[in-house]
């Protein structure tokens, strides 16, 4: 995610872009506020009829206290008392008061009257004798305080607006969100999660579904190791019924002593003892299968180097089937890579290869060992031709699914590969960095 697709970008956008419209809109309304107020003071005369008031008030406190031109004092009590005026006073054209300029001293050679066409002149009546007041009203101003406070209202609620209408497509997936996630909660784990946005909520959403994807895939295979695990045991109490009958078929004929000679009761004997090897080779597969699928992890032990993790296995594994009639061709090449295993593991492992070989392989063809590289793993590769003659071994592929389960557990994989009579099996370990 671009620092530009966040929801802190986005906000801050959303905020300039709001103001900026604020903004245009407050200078917009401002312009015609003051419009309609200056049409408004024109066309009533409000401001004229406003100092023809303030004019009589002033006349008749004059008369009141029998003021002069020069009371300055005076006249200045009483324009602060009105706060809301500000007047001059000429006589006999020259200023001799300005409310403005309180305490300064106005000399009659300095100011003149303006006599401005804009001004609005009223003759006043002192006690000695009549002056021009020029009369500036500041109350009409309240006019254009309460059209740039009403300006200021709206622009601030359009600045919200647009902010809420930016915020509520967030709030809204927000929701679209938490509603999905509650049809997860129900069992609806098919529905897939709505991603919109490249912000940190599409990044929830994207980890949401692949959270509900993961689930998904868990439940599958949960469900699949569920199914194999009874055909397992389905398949296993079949092959077991199988030796079962043939020993109590041939202990039935011993006991009644039904057999011809010697040579046939050793024979029976024998056949026996062979079935009850491969009952007891059934459920060690079956206890080491269930050992296996039970536990729910596994300790690796610390990175070692390849060569270190398999010289002594190879070694073992070789001498194991020379002993057992089978030449090997030993082509593993000692890659530089470092790996970690269980080695218990690892031992279950080469017993079940070596097994399945005994069982399974043709003696007459070399069993080839080789090392592998794919990618970031590395690991080595059982070659072999399946026997075509002689007694006929039943396979229940509990070792090859028992290799398979521990090979998945240590983070690696185990690839089954058959052409013809041709039999291969692949194991890949992830490899550590250095």
């Amino acid at each position: 995610m671009n620092k530009k697709d966040s929801i802190y970008a986005q906000l801050l956008r959303l905020l300039l872009i709001s103001a900026f419209a604020a903004f245009v809109v407050f200078c917009g309304l401002n312009y015609a506020g003051e419009y309609l107020v200056e049409g408004y003071l024109e066309k009533t005369d409000y401001i004229k009829q406003k100092n023809q008031d303030y004019v009589e008030k002033l006349q008749k406190y004059i008369d009141k206290e029998q003021l002069s031109s020069r009371d300055v004092a005076k006249l200045n009590v009483w324009t602060k008392s009105q706060k809301v005026l500000s007047i001059r006073i000429y006589k006999d054209e020259i200023q001799v008061f300005n409310s403005e300029y309180p305490e300064q001293e106005v000399w009659e050679e300095e100011i003149a009257a303006g006599n401005y066409a804009w001004e609005q002149y009223y003759n006043i009546r002192f006690s000695d004798g009549t002056a021009e007041i020029e009369m500036t009203g500041i109350y009409y101003y309240q006019f254009y305080n309460y059209a740039l406070i009403t300006e200021i209202i709206i622009s601030f609620f359009l600045f919200l607006l647009l902010v809420l209408l930016g915020i509520r497509k967030k709030i809204e997936y927000i929701r679209k969100l938490n509603d999905e996630i509650q049809i997860l909660e129900g069992g609806g784990l098919d529905y897939e999660i709505t991603v919109k946005g490249k912000d940190e909520l599409a990044e929830l959403g994207a980890s949401l579904d692949t959270m509900r994807i993961s689930f998904c895939n868990l439940i599958e295979q949960e469900k699949k190791m569920v199914q194999e695990n009874q055909r397992i045991v389905t398949e296993m109490s079949h092959d077991l019924r199988t030796p079962v009958t043939s020993i109590m078929l041939y202990t039935e004929i011993l006991k009644k002593g039904t057999y011809k000679n010697v040579e046939q009761e050793k024979e029976y004997i024998e056949k026996i003892d062979k079935k009850a090897r491969r009952m007891k080779q059934l459920t060690d597969h079956l206890f080491e299968y269930s050992l296996i699928t039970g536990e729910t992890e596994v300790k690796l032990e610390d990175a070692e180097s390849y060569e270190v993790l398999f010289y002594d296995l190879f070694s073992e594994t070789c001498s194991y089937l020379e002993q057992k009639g089978f030449h090997s061709e030993f082509q593993v090449k000692w890659i530089n890579q470092m790996i970690c295993v269980s080695t218990e593991y690892m031992m279950r492992i080469m017993d079940n290869i070596t097994s399945n070989i005994v069982k399974y392989a043709d003696p007459s063809m070399p069993i080839i060992i080789s090392s592998i590289e794919e990618e970031q793993m590395a690991g080595f590769i059982f070659e072999n031709h399946i026997r075509m003659v002689g007694e006929k071994v039943e396979s229940t592929e509990i070792g090859i699914q028992s290799i398979k389960t521990m090979m998945s557990k240590m983070g690696g994989k185990c690839r089954i590969e058959q052409e013809n009579r041709l039999f291969r099996i692949i194991l890949l370990f992830p490899i550590v960095s250095r």
